[in-house]
């Protein structure tokens, strides 16, 4: 710590940098091409008019040259701001950023203050990003020249923003500084800034490396406190650590925070959790006598699926690679997986957060008039994404493959309905669709109240998302939901409402096979016995059975059952 206070890079933005004053030095790097007027704007004594001149010639003319910027040509004008000192230097440092060179950004960056070109934040963070990118412990040249331009920036008083202190908090990381990474983390409030999970990245990593287990803990205290969520490297971390640390309890922590934010685990992260489960500490960790009935009330107010008392029982662990059964019976121990439903209020939440982002991005009157109309129409047993199972296995929109799906729903639904139908008006109206046997089939849809066809400009995925949340029935497509529009939601019972209403298809002959959401929740489980069983994102379940870590204890009787 007292390498940093005395560091000048910890004293480096302690006042609040006032804003650049405008440019007026000189070219650095080409003189600009002079302004050329035309002949005829230039100032004349006399003229003479001709039949094809024109009254805005005959004006200009008259008036002669203008002192306002307007009598210069547009695309002049354009093209000397596009060849000023600053747009050049940011071009060449983009160029450098893409091809990852950092001795020419430097070369160019020193010829810059030499011309006394003024560096905005843009410049400064490019350079800084590619001295990070290339500094490691043993990169004295990178590091420096880094923590140089840093300082040069706080100089020049150009105010930082995420991007600058990340890559800063980087150069302190390859320093193998983590405390000083995690200052200027700390720094980022006085700016009014909002760390992102990469700002952590290098003192949390960073002290994990050298152990520093109070040190990590902290750190992802003060993400927690701002709301930053840890993604599966930071978990696994931290998990790691906390493992080779012995520190049970932190270890049960990460353990269920691992479920509850990731759900399904990389092969890394299966393979430093049976680490754990082999271990010395982790056989002699857990209670011997546990209260059965408090343990019973953490699954109900859990939800089913974990209990959150700590580690239960004694000894060794069995730990096995295993498949479930289509009922979600462990083939390894024979245990029953359970089914982890979001309840109704976390339903309607859901729906209402769905539809007021669809009120935002949608034109707002579109989406309430379909509100209205599901409200008139619905509920539905299911809805159906009807331009993503149309191209299913197919390079050409497919009705009848369509309609083999609408089908099979309706034969299985208990109310005997049809299920909801969403297409694009485009696809409604336009081309396949105006063949008669298509013409037909959707006509039918619509009499039946069955098919929505979104407006012009629209988006699908709005509509039949919140079609589904709304009416608490399946969704069937094969769209995995993990672009932007669905991380919107920002919502942590999205992953859990998915997999239990979601249908998903595989092709077959006829039409397409439907793979209904599973019986059991396809999540970390913990059981009221103590056991844990870990789904891996090895295998889908559709063509691949999915790979999941059983792990166990030998069974014994629970003293407290047995006197109480």
């Amino acid at each position: 710590m007292a390498l940093i206070k005395t560091s000048p890079l910890f004293h480096l933005f302690c006042k609040t940098p006032s804003a650049l004053s405008s440019y007026t030095g000189p070219n650095c790097f080409k003189s600009l091409k002079p302004i050329m007027i035309h002949p005829k704007f230039q100032p004349q004594n006399t003229f003479s008019m001709t039949k094809t001149t024109n009254l805005c010639t005959t004006s200009a003319i008259l008036q002669g040259p203008s002192s306002s910027s307007s009598a210069v040509p547009h695309k002049s004008r354009k093209k000397a701001r596009s060849e000023s000192p600053e747009i050049l230097l940011r071009f060449k440092l983009d160029q450098c950023s893409k091809r990852g060179d950092l001795g020419e950004a430097l070369r160019i960056y020193d010829e810059a203050r030499a011309d006394n070109v003024p560096l905005s934040v843009h410049h400064y963070n490019v350079l800084l990003y590619l001295c990070s990118a290339r500094s490691n412990s043993s990169d004295d040249i990178s590091l420096e020249k880094g923590f140089q331009i840093f300082k040069q920036m706080g100089l020049d008083n150009v105010v930082p923003n995420e991007a600058t202190f990340t890559s800063a908090a980087r150069l302190a990381a390859a320093k193998e500084d983590p405390e000083m990474a995690f200052d200027l983390v700390k720094k980022m409030e006085s700016y009014g800034i909002v760390p992102k999970l990469r700002s952590y990245g290098p003192a949390l990593f960073g002290f994990c490396k050298k152990s520093m287990a109070d040190k990590a803990f902290e750190v992802d205290a003060h993400m927690v406190e701002n709301g930053v969520l840890a993604e599966e490297e930071e978990l696994l971390t931290l998990l790691r650590l906390s493992s080779e640390e012995n520190l049970v309890e932190k270890t049960y922590e990460f353990m269920h925070r691992m479920r509850s934010t990731v759900r399904q685990v990389s092969e890394e992260t299966a393979g430093a959790m049976e680490d754990w489960f082999k271990s010395e500490t982790a056989a002699d960790a857990g209670l011997k006598n546990w209260d059965v009935e408090k343990v019973k009330e953490g699954m109900v107010k859990g939800g089913g699926g974990w209990h959150g008392q700590g580690w239960l029982g004694k000894g060794k662990w069995s730990v096995v690679r295993t498949e479930m059964q289509e009922n979600g019976v462990c083939h390894s121990c024979g245990e029953k997986l359970v089914c982890i439903d979001i309840d109704p209020k976390e339903t309607e939440n859901f729906a209402n957060s769905v539809a007021k982002l669809a009120c935002e991005r949608e034109v707002r009157a579109d989406f309430v008039k379909f509100q209205e109309w599901l409200a008139k129409h619905g509920p539905f047993d299911a809805v159906i994404d009807g331009a993503n199972l149309g191209l299913i296995n197919q390079k050409h929109f497919s009705f009848q493959q369509l309609k083999h799906v609408v089908n099979q729903l309706h034969q299985m639904s208990k109310s005997n309905r049809l299920p909801l139908v969403i297409l694009h008006r485009s696809r409604v109206f336009g081309g396949p669709a105006q063949y008669p046997n298509n013409k037909k089939l959707l006509e039918s849809w619509r009499n039946a109240g069955a098919l929505y066809a979104t407006p012009p400009g629209s988006n699908d995925d709005w509509y039949w998302l919140y079609a589904a949340v709304s009416c608490k029935c399946l969704l069937v497509t094969n769209d995995e939901m993990r672009d932007h529009l669905f991380q919107l939601l920002g919502t942590s019972f999205f992953p859990r409402w998915k997999e239990k209403h979601q249908v998903r298809l595989t092709p077959a002959r006829p039409g397409l096979t439907l793979h209904m959401p599973p019986p059991y929740s396809i999540v970390i489980q913990e059981s009221e016995n103590g056991s844990w069983h870990i789904p891996t994102v090895a295998g889908d379940d559709l063509e691949t059975p999915r790979k999941w870590v059983c792990a166990t204890r030998t069974k014994k009787k629970n003293l407290h059952s047995i006197f109480s």
